[in-house]
């Protein structure tokens, strides 16, 4: 399949490509969670729900594999090291009880997926400690048993967890298009530099076009 991208056509075979939807997680996308407690504006993550949703059903409908990541850590936090733990001044830490239960832990209610994208069974859910989904989850391992080549990327930040799994599934060969209305930041300009930043050069770190391109070529009106 063809799917008309920038900086230049990204081609997959829908059995070697997984959707990786990035930290859709309650924590960062609803009010009460992670994301509002330093000082974010949650409604701008909210917006892209719609679009993620519609692609994550025909993805399902076409029979690609899907990945779900959670940026999770264990109850006692020993998978959060103080660099991480420390930063800024928010009101409410990681492992700090909160509206929806402790932030950022395994197994709270702030840190399961939305409703609205939640896991369906033979659905991958990846529990990472860091921000990148291949730093100590085995992941790389499991996509490469299944023989994915291609991924197309959804989720949040841009910036943050979705750019760096971008990187670091360049770094391991793997050819990733992000989905720009699937992805968001609670900062609009640093969505955008993200972008210009994965395209440029040739695709350096990867190609992105909106949803509806691979939408198109999945309903089969698009280039073979």
């Amino acid at each position: 399949m063809r799917v008309e991208a920038n900086p230049f056509a990204f081609d997959f075979d829908i059995d070697k490509t997984a959707l990786v939807l990035i930290d859709m997680q309650r924590d960062f996308i609803e009010p009460g969670g992670f994301g509002e407690t330093l000082g974010n504006d949650v409604s701008l993550l909210e917006a892209i729900v719609p679009a993620t949703q519609t692609m994550l059903q025909a993805w399902r409908e076409a029979g690609g594999l899907v990945v779900h990541t959670r940026e999770a850590h264990a109850a006692d936090l020993s998978d959060c090291p103080p660099a991480k733990l420390n930063r800024g001044s928010p009101t409410l830490r990681i492992g700090d009880v909160g509206p929806m239960g402790r932030i950022l832990v395994k197994g709270e209610v702030g840190n399961q997926i939305i409703e609205a994208l939640a896991p369906v069974e033979g659905e991958l859910v990846i529990d990472k400690p860091g921000k990148g989904m291949f730093y100590a989850t085995g992941l790389h391992e499991t996509l490469q048993a299944r023989g994915i080549t291609h991924l197309l990327f959804g989720g949040v930040t841009t910036e943050v967890c979705v750019q760096t799994s971008m990187r670091e599934a360049n770094d391991r060969g793997y050819d990733g298009l992000l989905l720009e209305d699937c992805t968001e930041s609670y900062f609009p300009a640093f969505k955008a530099a993200a972008i210009d930043m994965i395209r440029a050069q040739g695709a350096i770190v990867g190609w992105t076009a909106p949803s509806n391109a691979v939408l198109t070529v999945l309903r089969g009106t698009g280039s073979d």
